[in-house]
């Protein structure tokens, strides 16, 4: 009984999530027969119709639809909007499928046994089950005859999503769509920084630029976009009233119009789940549905995970990683996190980091497609001759080569050079 309940309820929320956002209703996988009750599939039924033709749908527009009492009654649709919670659609949509599939399951093993099945047609049908509703592809040999000419054909646009990092672009050939780029560091490298310049070159290049910042809150990380951008001296941002020359002033807000066409989404939620990130960038994605998304998370190891009995730390951050690359996945853009490292690196003569310094590891290095270490020597050596220097050390990369890169980091801006062509430039502040 409250299996049943829970399922009612879960499917309650479903179809109130898509009472509110309409787009799920087509978006989803979910069918008319995943759900339990008749009044809830012909709810389901009525979104569809209205969906396909193009029309609003709200508790309202369904009732034009059927006779109410089909629909659970006026009441019933109204009533059922208070369990719209976005958040856990996904979790809740995979509750209902995999509920329909173990129905199914139990079906198939009951007519089986009744109609003494051969195990083929039994393994086979369960098969199906597991494979319904998953999204289709084209065969495969239709797919290699589309890139036959691939050589021949100029691109139309770069392959990746360009970071303004020229060498890092040159090697990974940009940021790629589905894939999880790690960018690690111990603390004071310059990883919001690092992060904040791909946000800015991404979001005046054209792209979706959409930020999750679970540590630092939204007026911060906004200032350190500004001090960036324009090349202001972040302790002198915090009074710019009392510090800034009358020419750094007339600079703001220019400065600020060019942030504001960067086309920035900032989420400061402290310690959000996986499901909350996916949930908020579903909707900004549907939003802006004219431009690419590149989803930026800092930092890994404070985006709350699910507690489960007898699980460890570092589980429970790969479970995180293997969500973040299931997002990136899912919307076909890149997801670029943040990751600490640990204290190990400390340890060393030689700190540049390596891929046993990730922190709570688990499967981040199995899920990241891209895995980038920074690292500052002037930070643990004040005589160093590699003064404003970072060193972006790509540990990792599934489909390309490794290695060490260097930009010229002002700490006192954010700004990060190309030492080809940007360091020709004048780096002073304002």
């Amino acid at each position: 009984m409250n299996q049943d309940i829970s399922m009612e309820l879960i499917e309650k929320s479903i179809l109130a999530t898509m009472l509110k956002e309409n787009y799920l209703i087509t978006d989803s996988l979910i069918g008319e027969t995943h759900f339990t009750t008749l009044v809830h599939r012909n709810i389901y039924n009525s979104m569809r119709h209205l969906a396909s033709q193009g029309k609003s749908c709200d508790y309202i527009t369904l009732l034009t639809t059927r006779e109410p009492e089909e629909l659970g009654g006026a009441n019933y649709l109204k009533d059922l909007t208070n369990y719209h919670n976005p958040t856990m659609f996904d979790q809740y949509a995979a509750t209902l499928l995999e509920n329909w599939r173990e129905g199914e399951k139990r079906n198939i093993l009951f007519a089986a046994q009744a109609e003494n099945w051969p195990i083929a047609d039994i393994q086979k049908a369960l098969a199906e089950i597991e494979d319904i509703n998953t999204e289709s592809e084209i065969p495969f040999i239709q797919y290699l005859a589309s890139i036959g000419e691939l050589p021949y054909e100029v691109p139309s646009e770069p392959n990746g999503i360009y970071t303004g990092i020229n060498d890092f672009d040159l090697m990974t050939d940009g940021l790629q769509e589905g894939e999880l780029i790690i960018i690690a560091a111990r603390p004071s490298m310059g990883k919001t920084d690092t992060f904040n310049h791909i946000a800015l070159n991404v979001g005046l290049s054209g792209y979706f630029p959409i930020i999750f910042s679970l540590e630092m809150p939204k007026k911060t990380l906004t200032k350190r976009l500004i001090a960036a951008l324009g090349n202001f001296n972040r302790n002198a941002i915090r009074n710019p009233y009392k510090y800034f020359s009358e020419p750094q002033k007339e600079k703001w807000l220019p400065t600020i119009t060019e942030l504001s066409q960067a086309n920035i989404e900032i989420d400061d939620r402290p310690g959000i789940t996986t499901a909350q990130i996916r949930a908020k960038a579903r909707k900004w994605i549907k939003e802006k549905s004219h431009l690419k998304p590149v989803i930026l998370i800092d930092y890994l190891q404070i985006i709350k995970g699910e507690e489960k009995a007898g699980r460890n730390q570092t589980q429970i951050t790969g479970q995180i990683s293997a969500d973040l690359k299931n997002i990136a996945r899912e919307f076909n853009c890149p997801v670029v996190c943040l990751s600490q490292l640990s204290r190990d690196v400390e340890k060393r003569n030689d700190k540049r980091p390596m891929m046993s310094d990730l922190r709570d590891s688990g499967s981040i290095e199995q899920d990241a497609d891209v895995i980038a270490f920074l690292y500052r020597d002037e930070y643990y050596n004040k005589e160093s001759d590699s003064k404003d220097i970072m060193e972006i050390i790509i540990a990792k990369q599934r489909n390309g080569q490794t290695g060490p890169i260097s930009v010229i980091y002002k700490k006192e801006t954010g700004k990060i050079l190309n030492i080809d062509w940007d360091s020709q430039r004048s780096a002073t502040p304002g």
